[in-house]
């Protein structure tokens, strides 16, 4: 499948007194490319949410190539690695738009939990939302 990589302005307020983005927002972006690619599955976490389905992130990285400064476009491949039907993860390409410069590359990890926070296997919750993920899933 083909996804619309999520593109985000970089604004004045993410920069630090070293007049660059703070390196703290490039998680925040992850969530906001995130949020997008699952609405691009029609899975958004308003959809999960309604059914009683929640998605914590269990662990992020993020690793830093180059600097963004205030207005750039910043330029969200996201892509889906690994899904078990309990657990996900996702990594995150972000490149400059006008140079397609690299600045960071990312990685999440999530699972899927009932409404009391035990972990649910969609596989038998949703078929329906198991069948989209495992389609969704890069393959090189």
């Amino acid at each position: 499948m083909d996804f619309r990589p999520y593109k985000h302005k970089a604004q004045y307020y993410e920069t630090d007194s070293m007049k660059i983005v703070h390196h703290s927002n490039y998680i925040r972006w992850m969530e906001e490319a995130r949020v997008d690619f699952l609405e691009q599955i029609n899975l958004g976490y308003d959809v999960m949410e309604r059914a009683g389905i929640i998605s914590p992130v269990l662990a992020v990285e993020c690793e830093y190539k180059s600097m963004t400064r205030f207005a750039e476009t910043v330029v969200i491949a996201v892509r889906l690695t690994n899904y078990t039907g309990v657990r996900f993860d996702v990594e995150y390409e972000m490149r400059d738009e006008a140079s397609g410069e690299l600045r960071a590359k990312g990685r999440t990890s999530h699972c899927f939990l009932d409404q009391n926070g035990r972990p649910t296997a969609l596989k038998r919750r949703n078929p329906e939302w198991d069948a989209i993920l495992r389609g969704a899933v890069f393959e090189e």
